[in-house]
């Protein structure tokens, strides 16, 4: 039987659309996003109150930053973009865990003592330090365990300034899981009442590395962003994934069955702004995502940077576009229609600060349509506003 095609015309915002989901969140469209960066921090925050069915595909290859000491410390994947979006998406109403919720976002002070930092963590996992105290069982004793079991595996010269105790609950999680993620991050989920679904794209334990176009080869999502280190001077013309513990050549990820089935049965499906390699192209590198993107028949949409991305060095808009359909199409088949992978771009230009628009003629071409809109305001600016942008993805469903 052939799938018939529904098209209907949009309005921007769609007011009846977005107070409908309002009324009843837990209805609301599943709103798929290829990113675990800061720049959709605040747009999940608002899509909260419209649905609780958005879904995350983080990728855990960070390698700067807490991410690093914890990598290097446990031989695990990257945590700290999975923690901040569950946080995101947590209840922060009274039907909520508002006493998890502050444990999981609380850190350790960075300029208190070794012996006061362990003699906490020692206080924790007691059970007697005042934050978990006020935690009511079932949930301290889970949390209890967690931290227990990174309290043991925990290294002498391990340094807990400015930890997370988010994230020494997921690292102790992981390690109790026999290594898996997907357990603790569940756990994780319910224990704060997060309204969405967050998961790693892979559970692997690997690291990003970039071959730029003057031939320097890179090894380390840290060493991409222009964050923590210099900016990069040559562009990327290479993304892969290493096992920097035992090689620095192309290794092989496969997307696991449960997240292409969420690729596969999402009402949208957006490429949204962030660092355009090492946030997004990233989630791409997995064997199965492109393929489970062309699968889809939903809308996708691309919402391009905002400003100077340090990872595009050099490119407009329509070669970023390019790029994405290109490494969809790795996995998808070179031959794979342009509207499988993408159908929109969705940008302001009268008030968007980008280095070039779309050219009308290869849109054309690639059967891409522009969604030009209010997305920007004077007190968001140079920035999208979460409140508009949120409205305008919404509005698509």
């Amino acid at each position: 039987m052939q799938p018939i095609q529904v098209i209907r015309n949009i309005k921007l915002p769609d007011l009846l659309r977005i107070g409908r989901y309002q009324k009843a969140p837990e209805l609301g469209p599943s709103i798929l996003f290829f990113s675990g960066g800061s720049a959709l921090r605040q747009v999940s925050r608002v899509l909260k109150s419209y649905t609780h069915n958005s879904i995350h595909l983080v990728t855990p290859f960070d390698s700067g930053g807490s991410s690093a000491k914890l990598r290097k410390a446990f031989d695990m994947p990257a945590i700290g973009d999975l923690r901040s979006r569950l946080m995101t998406l947590a209840d922060e109403t009274v039907t909520g865990n508002p006493e998890v919720y502050r444990l999981f976002t609380y850190r350790f002070p960075k300029d208190s003592s070794d012996s006061v930092l362990i003699n906490r963590l020692n206080q924790l996992v007691a059970g007697r330090d005042p934050m978990i105290k006020d935690v009511p069982n079932p949930m301290r004793r889970l949390i209890r365990t967690q931290l227990g079991y990174f309290q043991e595996a925990m290294p002498q010269n391990f340094e807990l300034q400015g930890a997370s105790i988010g994230n020494l609950i997921l690292t102790g999680g992981y390690l109790n899981n026999h290594k898996h993620l997907d357990p603790i991050i569940f756990l994780f989920s319910k224990l704060v009442g997060v309204l969405g679904t967050v998961r790693a794209v892979v559970n692997d334990n690997l690291h990003l590395g970039a071959e730029l176009r003057d031939g320097t080869q890179i090894i380390g999502q840290h060493l991409l962003t222009g964050k923590e280190v210099a900016p990069l001077t040559s562009p990327i013309e290479r993304l892969y994934l290493v096992d920097k513990a035992k090689t620095t050549s192309p290794v092989y990820s496969e997307l696991r069955k449960k997240n292409r089935k969420l690729i596969e049965h999402a009402e949208l499906i957006c490429y949204p702004p962030g660092s355009f390699y090492s946030s997004l192209i990233a989630n791409f590198l997995p064997k199965g995502v492109g393929s489970a993107v062309a699968a889809n028949t939903s809308p996708k949409i691309y919402i391009p940077n905002l400003g100077r991305d340090p990872e595009q060095i050099g490119m407009t808009m329509d070669q970023s576009i390019l790029c994405l359909l290109t490494h969809l199409r790795l996995d998808a088949g070179s031959k794979c229609p342009e509207e499988k992978l993408l159908n929109f771009v969705m940008l302001d230009s009268k008030r968007g600060g980008y280095n070039s628009l779309p050219n009308p003629a290869l849109m054309n071409e690639l059967k891409v349509r522009i969604i030009d809109t209010e997305l920007i305001t004077n007190s968001s600016a140079p920035y999208y506003d979460p409140n508009l942008l949120a409205a305008a993805l919404l509005s698509l469903c």
